[in-house]
């Protein structure tokens, strides 16, 4: 089990493929197999980098007593520069895409391109927006310690399905599997994970440096809110382009794999 040490951790990665990199950053609290489907789609083509952001998977959680996008934007930048990737096409889905935004605003020669899935920006819009980025995860670390964050996890997404419709969710039954198959994400790391994640909007990203070539793909049945910012980045990125997956819900890399797959596919071989 491949490890690299990035900012004091010990991250776990995996290298598949021979061609241009691509460098995949995956939701929270999954790990780096959310994107088995596309590397083995695309291993033949480019050299496919995967890897457990910390807290995560095999890769675990650290002494820290908080985590931040921006630290882990930091533990991307130490993973790339220790297995020597220059310039990839940087894939990053939900939390993953917010990783990606910072890492390419504030590197913006560093990659060819940037791909980002059913993601947002920091400004939140609104009540329920704030609601379901914010006050939802952070008051969900209270009864993860006596439930588990896969019970938590799993009301949350009932809630999600009450407020957007239940297409919403897509293929639950993969991210299920996904969480059954990987390592169990400790307590403690759910509390500063989620935390990271619902700070996001504290985050200072200019989202008019990054200047490379950018993909934004989201699902057809994606949280309104999470449209609404696909819009955002539509209008703000210099150099971008937006693409429905249709069928898909949030994680439209598993709800419709060939269609998400291709898009990187042949975006990855036009900025490359």
């Amino acid at each position: 089990m491949p490890t690299i040490e990035t900012n004091g951790v010990a991250t776990h990665y995996e290298r598949r493929g021979d061609g241009p990199p691509v460098v995949f950053v995956h939701a929270a609290m999954l790990d780096h197999s959310q994107w088995n489907r596309q590397v083995d789609a695309l291993a033949g083509e480019f050299d496919c980098i995967t890897y457990d952001v910390r807290g995560h998977g095999h890769t675990g959680g650290s002494s820290l007593r908080s985590y931040s996008i921006d630290l882990f934007a930091d533990d991307l930048a130490a993973l790339l520069d220790a297995l020597d990737v220059e310039r990839p096409v940087l894939c990053g889905h939900s939390t993953g895409g917010c990783v990606a935004q910072v890492y390419a605003a504030n590197y913006p020669d560093r990659v060819a391109g940037v791909v980002l899935a059913d993601t947002f920006a920091p400004e939140i819009r609104g009540r329920g927006e704030w609601l379901q980025r914010s006050l939802f995860l952070r008051l969900s670390t209270y009864p993860v310690r006596l439930l588990g964050y896969q019970r938590v996890e799993r009301a949350l997404v009932w809630l999600h399905e009450r407020l957007h419709g239940e297409r919403v969710s897509g293929d639950y039954d993969s991210i299920r599997a996904l969480r059954a198959d990987g390592p169990t994400m400790t307590t403690a790391e759910f509390a500063k994970v989620a935390r990271a994640v619902a700070s996001f909007h504290e985050t200072a990203v200019d989202l008019s440096a990054i200047t490379a070539p950018t993909l934004v793909l989201y699902g057809a049945y994606a949280p309104a809110f999470q449209r609404a910012h696909a819009a955002t980045f539509a209008a703000t990125i210099p150099r971008v382009e937006v693409r429905e997956v249709p069928g898909a819900g949030h994680a439209s890399n598993l709800d419709n794999a060939s269609f998400f797959t291709d898009a990187v596919r042949e975006f990855a071989s036009r900025v490359q």
